[in-house]
């Protein structure tokens, strides 16, 4: 007599066997693929955080006859700067910009500085404009902010300093505010951390990817010199939520968000320009 459950027992058996091999590969190519993007990720970092335009040496820039070029020596490269420098200046506006173009568009607002009566001094990062180098780690960032304050502001002792970030710059202004203690620190479009920005872009990627974790609430939360959060409220690219999660991290601060403005386009809005310039009247 036949046993037709073991004739069927055994080719289902044979389809099982070979369907936990097929999952068991796709699982392994899946787990493959994930390692080889977060692989990208940890060693792209800087193509997807910094995105320069750079300036051929002999580019000339047209802001006036007021307006300085300096080259500060780092460790590796050469930083190009643009100095507002008028007669008789009420201090200084040592502004940090954001992560993409150069100094030909970022150096702006200058009639604004001039009538505030403060000079402008701006820098580009390596690998923007006229710098050289290249970005190669979070700590070289701040030794280069650090090392441009140090050949700028002692200029600027008896005088008012005022350090503002603009996005990306945001960080970079908090962690050198600490170390200087500027008469009043400005951050624009802020962010409270690269980790936190990056959970809400990319979910899936593990925070101790990031090599660069920007971490702009631990610095404003040990911040005791006066704060000025500004924020568009049609940002889009970093939600207002940011600098509203700063000020809680700095009760003292003072947060203004421009209704109508998103990330880009604040300089645009009188509101800014009217907060903005209160805060260095005040000085």
């Amino acid at each position: 007599m036949t046993n037709h459950s073991a004739a069927v027992t055994g080719p289902l058996r044979r389809l099982l066997r070979a369907s936990r091999r097929r999952l068991v590969a796709f699982g392994a190519a899946v787990i493959g693929l994930y390692g080889a993007l977060l692989g990208a990720l940890w060693w792209g970092q800087e193509r997807l955080l910094f995105q320069p335009d750079r300036l051929p040496a002999n580019h000339r820039f047209d802001f006036g006859a007021d307006v300085h070029e300096r080259f500060i020596d780092v460790p590796g490269a050469r930083l190009h700067a643009l100095h507002l420098l008028r007669p008789a200046a009420r201090g200084l506006v040592f502004y940090l910009h954001g992560n993409a173009g150069n100094l030909q568009g970022w150096f702006a607002d200058l009639d604004f500085y001039r009538q505030a009566g403060f000079d402008l001094f701006m820098l580009d990062y390596r690998g923007y404009g006229k710098s050289s180098g290249r970005i190669e780690n979070e700590a070289q960032l701040h030794a280069d902010v650090r090392a441009a304050w140090d050949a700028i502001a002692p200029s600027y002792a008896s005088k008012k300093r005022v350090l503002l970030g603009r996005s990306l710059g945001t960080a970079l202004a908090a962690r050198l505010a600490l170390a200087v203690q500027p008469d009043l620190t400005v951050l624009v479009a802020s962010y409270t951390s690269m980790g936190a920005l990056a959970a809400e872009y990319y979910p899936w990627v593990p925070t101790r990817t990031l090599r660069y974790p920007l971490a702009t609430d631990t610095d404003v939360t040990q911040l005791r010199t006066p704060l000025l959060l500004l924020h568009g409220a049609r940002d889009t690219l970093i939600a207002p939520s940011h600098s509203e999660a700063l000020r809680q991290r700095n009760p003292a601060a003072r947060l203004h968000v421009v209704q109508g403005a998103g990330h880009n386009d604040l300089q645009a809005f009188d509101d800014y320009h009217a907060v903005l310039r209160a805060a260095l009247d005040a000085l």
